[in-house]
């Protein structure tokens, strides 16, 4: 499984193949160097004028003030852009076989021919091995590196490429709208069931380096489609960037999930940009796993524009170390009787610093809407820490939000009782933190149909071992 990474990665230095000539993009970020990049890549006037829009904003919007860990982030001396040196391969025996190897220790091939409709991975800033079931062709069901999507359906992408996640948002969104490369597209015609998953996972080889995928998942009115992300990187010598977006839509009475399973090493600063926009009748489900990165900011978001729409939003944040997991959630009801449920938690232990930021609001005349937020911390011990801010904004009488949260230090009494069963102290902390997290992770896995009591096996198998390597199993 893509998140089930544990020590091997961390010591695993991704070969090149060197089938063709690797291309590296580095420097001050600047006209010249954005031209330079959509030109490696061969792109209509319009992308190119849509990054130059991205650069002026990123050149004018400010540094969020309140960001934290993010200190020794120079983008002068990052490649903005790593082409490897091998082709885009569509199966497993095209691949060079250096890197076939890396993925088989992934799992990615058995995942692939076990359960999933669909696979993409991009190593560093694009896509190598692409690969879907033939009858979802059949089905009119589109599955594109975003390159390929920008050359063939431009009509297409223009539609969706940066509309609910605009780079005026903020300063990482404006950079990453002038730098980004790979990532994916999918489009689910109406009323078409994708009834596998689809996952795309991403793969960080080299220090110094930014990785900008950009992906869009279109589910077209009355569809259902599945969608995972992995991610994972070995650990370097410095540090290396990801600043990735991902666009959902969400047609009249269809259904999205996604679930993110991040697994980065502890020497990656980790932006996601993450948002959808839900129609009437239609749903989002959405899981975000992050166990890794030295740095985490992200948010998965929904705007409910549709009467009846709803979202279920899923976080769960492991920060050891000197850690700093910022995340949370944004549900924005814009029409009657939509639906939002959060349930966030987090875990911090030796020294690593959790953080939960929400937003709930709640337009007037979005009659009848709820909305409901639980978020928990756990704190380890006296070097660790948890903060949570949460905000509300209700302009609509009839609404009803409701907002619970927790933190919790685990307690010498709460030890004493489980070591009285006869547990051992590393054992009776490995348990109250698995007892903690059960919840969150079950929903986690439950969004995963069929493959639910195998990722559930496989968090709680990554959990042990960090927990272990903590002094904690």
């Amino acid at each position: 499984m893509a998140v089930e990474l544990s020590r091997e990665l961390e010591a695993l230095e991704v070969p090149q193949p060197g089938l063709r000539p690797r291309l590296e993009i580095r420097g001050r970020i600047s006209r010249s160097l954005v031209e330079e990049i959509s030109r490696a890549k061969g792109e209509p006037e319009w992308m190119l004028r849509l990054r130059l829009r991205s650069l002026e904003l990123f050149e004018k919007l400010p540094t969020p003030n309140w960001l934290v860990g993010v200190e020794e982030l120079d983008l002068e001396e990052l490649a903005h852009y790593a082409r490897p040196d091998v082709e885009k391969a569509h199966r497993w025996e095209e691949v060079p076989e250096e890197l076939k190897r890396v993925y088989e220790r992934l799992g990615l091939p058995e995942l692939e021919r076990k359960v999933l409709a669909g696979l993409s991975i991009q190593l560093e800033s694009e896509v190598v091995f692409l690969s879907f079931r033939r009858y979802l062709e059949d089905k009119g069901v589109l599955i594109l590196d975003m390159e390929e999507a920008v050359r063939r359906y431009p009509d297409l992408v223009k539609r969706y490429f940066m509309r609910v996640f605009p780079p005026s948002d903020h300063k990482f969104a404006a950079l990453h709208g002038a730098l980004w490369s790979g990532g994916a597209f999918v489009y689910v015609p109406p009323g078409v069931a994708v009834e596998a998953p689809v996952e795309a996972f991403f793969l960080v080889s080299s220090e110094l380096l930014s990785q900008f995928e950009h992906s869009i998942i279109v589910a077209d009115r009355g569809s259902r489609i599945h969608f995972i992300e992995g991610c994972a990187a070995p650990l370097f010598r410095k540090y290396s960037f990801h600043d990735g977006m991902v666009e959902i839509y969400v047609g009249e009475g269809a259904r999205v999930k996604f679930t993110t399973l991040q697994n980065w090493s502890r020497n990656i600063i980790n932006f996601n940009n993450k948002r959808a926009l839900v129609e009437r009748g239609g749903s989002v489900e959405w899981a975000e796993v992050a166990l890794g990165s030295k740095v985490t900011y992200t948010y998965p978001s929904v705007i409910l524009r549709g009467e009846g729409a709803s979202a279920s939003i899923y976080n769960f944040t492991f920060a050891k170390g000197p850690t700093w997991k910022d995340s949370g959630a944004k549900a924005l009801h814009l029409a009657p009787n939509t639906r939002s449920e959060v349930l966030s938690k987090s875990v911090s232990l030796m020294g690593g610093t959790s953080v939960y930021r929400g937003l709930v609001r709640v337009a007037r005349g979005a009659r009848g809407a709820l909305a409901s937020v639980s978020c928990g911390s756990l704190v380890l011990d006296e070097r660790s820490s948890a903060h949570t801010y949460p905000r509300n904004e209700v302009e609509e009488p009839t609404a009803t939000v409701t907002h619970e949260a927790s933190v919790w230090r685990l307690s010498e009494d709460a030890l004493f009782y489980l070591r009285s069963r006869g547990l051992r102290a590393a054992e009776a902390r490995k348990l109250a933190v698995l007892g903690y997290a059960g919840d969150v992770l079950e929903a986690v896995a439950g969004l995963a149909s069929g493959l639910l009591i195998e990722y559930y096996a496989v968090l709680r198998r990554v959990l042990d071992l960090e927990l272990e390597e903590g002094g904690y199993g």
